[in-house]
């Protein structure tokens, strides 16, 4: 593996999962690993789990960790071959990807979709130019429409807690939220999802279908607590339409509430946080004893460790 892009670059899940909840048992285990090896980080938007995770797997490995928010501290960079940048950018990805990787090993990169433009968003030209024009490894952490390492903690987590004996029904519901949100999570989290042993249905109202390249073969409810009949886990996400890029709604009817939780068999409620409390989820659901998402936010460490450690060893090998 020489980047971590999408969910794709796993080549075996259960395999990955197994080896990450072993991983958490003795995180120091591969404490040499990274010795004399830097990490860098870039954030071109916010992040909490995902830059603290990163940075304390970066760091159970050995590696030191570079931190840059391209928000205020970066020069505004340039993407597009042969533009003359007579305008607002004042550096192009083609030397800026090559400058990093003569100080880091490894590069990291969070760069969400501006969701103006699905073309744009889709062609995931941020961490595409930094995987052409870098000379390290590139690992994704939350692109404009994939977050593999979220999806691959949710895989993790799900599996510490699916039932033993039974194939868990697995839930994705669309939540609503006051401002449109990115396809990201989702989209990875049903890439993964649909690598499972795992009966898996996707609800949302109509008009915020996902992309059908994704999201295909994957039964799709429109009534909500029909969809959660049963279930194990439901997985909560708002997500703006992809039809209609970028809108999003507020459908109150859609907030996950008590009553809706009762129809699962005793689900385990899931999200990526932050979530908007009373908004996309009562609190009496987030806080019940049946809410994983501060032990799903602990997952993250070892998703990306796990992610980091294939790389080191292959660049070591």
């Amino acid at each position: 593996m020489n980047n971590y892009f999408s969910i794709k670059d796993i080549d075996s899940l259960d395999t990955w999962v197994n080896e990450a909840i072993e991983m958490k048992q003795n995180p120091l285990s591969n404490k040499t690993l990274g010795t004399d090896k830097t990490i860098g980080l870039l954030f071109f938007n916010p992040s909490l789990r995902t830059r603290l995770s990163t940075q304390k797997a970066a760091l159970n490995l050995g590696m030191n960790v570079i931190v840059m928010n391209f928000t205020g501290e970066g020069w505004s960079l340039e993407y597009g071959d042969g533009t003359v940048m007579n305008q607002g950018n004042s550096e192009h990805v083609k030397e800026a990807a090559q400058v990093v990787s003569q100080y880091c090993d490894v590069l990291a990169i969070r760069a969400f979709a501006k969701l103006e433009n699905r073309e744009d968003d889709y062609s995931e030209n941020v961490l595409k130019s930094f995987i052409k024009y870098a000379t390290i490894p590139v690992v994704n952490m939350e692109s404009a429409i994939g977050h593999p390492l979220q999806a691959l903690t949710d895989a993790i987590t799900i599996t510490e807690y699916k039932p033993i004996h039974n194939k868990p029904k697995i839930v994705l519901s669309w939540a609503p939220h006051p401002k449109a949100l990115p396809q990201a999570v989702a989209n990875s989290f049903v890439e993964m999802t649909k690598r499972m042993e795992a009966d898996f249905v996707i609800t949302h109202p109509v008009g915020f279908e996902l992309a059908s390249h994704i999201t295909n073969e994957v039964p799709i409810e429109y009534n909500q607590e029909k969809a959660f009949k049963d279930a194990d886990f439901i997985y909560v996400k708002n997500w703006s339409s992809y039809t209609h890029y970028g809108k999003t709604s507020q459908e109150e009817s859609w907030k996950i509430t008590e009553e809706k939780m009762k129809l699962t068999n005793n689900a385990k409620f899931m999200h990526c946080l932050p979530v908007r409390r009373n908004v996309v989820v009562d609190d009496a659901v987030i806080d019940s004893d049946n809410s994983i998402v501060i032990e799903q936010a602990n997952n993250r460490t070892y998703a990306a460790q796990l992610v980091l450690k294939k790389i080191l060893e292959k660049t070591k090998g």
